[in-house]
């Protein structure tokens, strides 16, 4: 964990692997960090990242789910998706041309969040996004 996030408040929420799972994730999002100013942009990802876990992961078979958590410090939100795996490669950001269909996910949370790590495993990938809470962060290490 981030040292920004030493003492934080943590929430869970699994789902199952249907499309309209990703609204709930939102609205649960939204909800969690309804006063705190970053809570579209954390909401957008949430959303992005629960429907990336649907679409190319084991998470939207017949038994899939996908797994999402949000932490909040004083100084920083991190919301966390974990899919269920089952593709043998990690994503990853890659720049996309301007036609491109698809692709452009971890690129647009990259442009987001502030700070982004993927964890990649045999039971599945993590990704998490963190947003400072306070602007005066962006660009320091806490």
């Amino acid at each position: 964990m981030h040292e920004c996030m030493s003492i934080a408040r943590v929430w869970g929420l699994s789902c199952p692997g249907s499309p309209e799972e990703v609204s709930r994730a939102r609205r649960w999002t939204r909800d969690i960090l309804r006063s705190s100013p970053p809570a579209d942009d954390a909401a957008l990802i949430v959303s992005e990242l629960s429907t990336n876990a649907i679409r190319h992961t084991a998470s939207g078979w017949a038994a899939g789910s996908f797994h999402l958590a949000v932490a909040v410090s004083a100084q920083v939100v991190a919301v966390s998706a974990t899919d269920d795996g089952g593709t043998g490669t990690t994503p990853k950001a890659e720049h996309q041309n301007q036609d491109a269909e698809g692709g452009r996910v971890l690129d647009m949370v990259n442009a987001i969040a502030h700070w982004v790590v993927i964890h990649s495993g045999t039971q599945g990938c993590t990704v998490t996004a963190e947003l400072y809470v306070d602007a005066r962060l962006v660009g320091r290490s806490c």
